[in-house]
């Protein structure tokens, strides 16, 4: 059955659909985050050290300029996340042995671990709200992953992240 909300939202103009789309979202991404993690293995991060690790689940290895460009964040704040990450056990520098100037970042196998363990408890999490309906699944992802491919084409130059004052941990 149909609430109120979701018929006046369906009848509402294009835009004010677009911002109660963006909304959810970012009530969804709050609600994920405020239920922590199950396993006591699972490491919380920060929302720039969960973007880096992103990274580099996504691609073996970059310079810390590759990262910075990627994710959005200046190069000064990736020195500081990565040192956190390399803390925590989460990621390895190698010198680049032919310049000896060049480092490259790569997560190591504990790194890859909390990345696939917090995923498994993400994706539980989702399917057990949703019901386990998977009807709809292949068209929100496509929808999902289009909006994330537009905002990050989309960048503004030079933006170092969420504005003062707004959410700043992320858990993954």
């Amino acid at each position: 059955m149909e609430t109120d909300r979701e018929s006046s939202a369906r009848k509402a103009p294009p835009p004010v659909r677009w911002a109660d789309l963006a909304d959810l979202i970012l009530i969804i991404a709050r609600e994920i985050q405020f239920r922590g993690y199950r396993d006591e293995k699972a490491l919380s991060l920060s929302q720039s050290e969960g973007m880096v690790m992103r990274h580099l689940v996504a691609h073996a290895s970059a310079t810390p300029s590759q990262i910075a460009a990627a994710i959005g964040l200046q190069r000064t704040n990736v020195s500081t996340v990565l040192r956190d990450l390399e803390g925590k056990g989460l990621i390895e520098r190698h010198v680049d042995p032919e310049d000896r100037r060049g480092v490259s970042v790569h997560r190591t196998r504990r790194g890859a671990d909390n990345y696939a363990l917090v995923r498994k408890e993400w994706g539980a999490a989702v399917s057990a709200a949703a019901g386990g309906d998977t009807s709809r699944l292949d068209d929100a992802l496509a929808l999902l992953r289009s909006i994330e491919a537009g905002l990050t084409a989309t960048r503004p130059k030079g933006n170092d992240g969420p504005a003062p004052g707004s959410a700043r941990q992320h858990h993954i």
